[in-house]
């Protein structure tokens, strides 16, 4: 689905990123892992083509996303609150969103259905414009924004931070069962490496930009993980 091959990301003269190769499968769920300042958001951004590389190229489903802009079509991303339109009530943004993926209203009603138990009582209905939202509450739009329509592609950067203990649980679970119950390709980071551990099938970790391990989840990886972060 996802291939990057060659990649380096320079600003001046320091290098931020240089992955020699990495290709994720559709349907797999991809786990990024990394201390600050490791690469993670840098590869993300390039996936989504907010910024282009030094050297090399990435393509989404055999589109080259510097040159094609076919690959919006089938992927949605959810990386920070600049994504959210903060003039907007949380109902008129997924309003925004369904009518850019072809969502009818009907639809988008039943979807966010799917996603009382997220929201909690703390964002339908509420009359409030998405800036002046708590933190942890516009990351639930912007992830749920990023669920409608069920694109083919999802990337979302540190979805577990700014939520308390019992929404991210909660997020677990709905993440966890997208990756179980449709084919589509989850690409997620965090510095959570429980959550991550749990959510997905591979876990790559970045260090200083370069790929250091590349791992099947599997009981032992958040072990090795803990023991690779501690060392």
């Amino acid at each position: 689905m996802i291939s990057a091959t060659e990649i380096t990301k320079k600003y001046g003269d320091k290098q931020v990123l240089n992955i020699e190769e990495i290709t994720i499968p559709s349907g797999q769920s991809f786990g990024l892992v990394g201390n600050n300042g490791a690469g993670k958001t840098t590869f993300f951004n390039l996936i989504l083509d907010l910024i282009q590389p030094t050297t090399g190229k990435i393509k989404n489903k055999e589109v080259d996303v510097r040159h094609n802009e076919d690959w919006k079509n089938f992927t949605s991303a959810y990386l920070d609150e600049s994504f959210l339109i903060g003039y907007l009530k949380p109902e008129e943004y997924f309003e925004f969103i369904a009518k850019l993926r072809n969502v009818n209203d009907a639809d988008l009603q039943n979807a966010l259905m799917q996603y009382e138990e997220l929201f909690n009582g703390e964002i339908l209905g509420q009359k409030k414009f998405l800036r002046d939202l708590s933190k942890g509450n516009q990351k639930k739009v912007g992830i749920v924004g990023a669920l409608i329509g069920q694109p083919e592609v999802i990337v979302l950067d540190e979805p577990f931070a700014n939520l308390d203990p019992t929404t991210q649980i909660k997020l677990k679970k709905l993440l966890k069962e997208l990756n179980q119950t449709t084919n589509s390709t989850l690409l997620i980071s965090s510095h959570d490496l429980g959550h991550i551990t749990e959510v997905c099938d591979r876990i790559v970790v970045l260090e200083k930009g370069e790929v250091t391990k590349d791992l099947k989840t599997s009981e032992e990886t958040l072990k090795e993980l803990e023991i690779f972060f501690s060392s």
